[in-house]
């Protein structure tokens, strides 16, 4: 079974900068990390691997920094990585990652299964795993909470999914595209024995020529979404009331807090 993991990495600081020209978020030289449901998918990739054999492959979007993440997913484990990286990438919405995404899934072909996070943390979308499932043609399920059982032989998966009021089992032929909540297990430490020796693995860096992109699809060309303006919340400052007192003349007093404000 062929696997592809596609992961984002996200700022580890809320104090990131904006292009004042595009209003697009600069990530070059922010420190980031996996974003957490790609961990867990990652996490679904390996015990797939495990339980029936395989090859995993971890795909990110982004500049060059975007590297030490994708060590990580080996030090995890994942076999081999790919970073697609380009300027003309640069801006791109869902839309335009999607089409590259699944340009990268055409190049590394006859892949079974794509995995992705259920959501990115920072923009909280959670449209890139359809969006690619669309633009390759393939089945997708969202919110997959678990994965009950893989029949090799027919290319079909029974996947347990989460509406708003229930658990559903579906039976889905692959390819096909799997969004994964964080409710598939813990992901695992990195690997001590696997740190150093992965800093030394390969890394495929693909452009927007090694992918064959049409260049109207790609970056900002190719996204019709436009931030038209970006704003710094203000901080405001909160009243305090500090309860003296014993614990319990403390919890007394914040009882009666409470009740004053119709909250019990």
């Amino acid at each position: 079974m062929k696997i592809a993991v596609f992961i984002k990495e996200i700022p580890l600081s809320n104090n990131v900068k904006i292009d004042p020209k595009t209003n697009n978020m600069i990530r070059s030289n922010e420190q980031g990390r996996i974003n957490p449901f790609d961990e867990h998918a990652i996490e679904v990739a390996l015990q797939l691997k495990e339980k029936y054999g395989g090859h995993v492959s971890v795909v990110s979007m982004g500049p060059p920094s975007f590297q030490m993440s994708l060590r990580e997913a080996l030090a995890m484990g994942c076999d081999e990585v790919y970073l697609l990286s380009a300027r003309a990438f640069a801006g791109a919405d869902t839309l335009a990652t999607a089409y590259t995404l699944a340009q990268a899934v055409k190049k590394m072909g006859d892949v079974d299964v794509m995995l992705f996070g259920l959501k990115a943390i920072d923009a909280d979308t959670g449209q890139v795993g359809p969006l690619v499932a669309e633009a390759l043609n393939v089945p997708h399920v969202t919110a997959v909470h678990e994965i009950k059982q893989v029949n090799q032989a027919q290319k079909t998966m029974d996947v347990v999914f989460t509406s708003e009021t229930e658990r559903v089992v579906v039976r889905a032929s692959y390819p096909l595209v799997l969004s994964v909540s964080d409710a598939g297990g813990n992901p695992r430490y990195l690997s001590p024995l696997k740190i150093k020796h992965v800093m030394k693995q390969d890394i495929t860096i693909w452009n927007e020529t090694d992918l064959g992109c049409d260049f109207d699809c790609i970056g900002t060309a190719g996204s019709p979404t436009t931030v038209t303006n970006t704003f710094v919340p203000k901080e405001a400052a909160r009243a305090v009331k500090m309860l003296e007192g014993t614990p319990q003349a403390a919890a007394e007093a914040l009882v009666a807090i409470l009740r004053d404000q119709h909250l019990l």
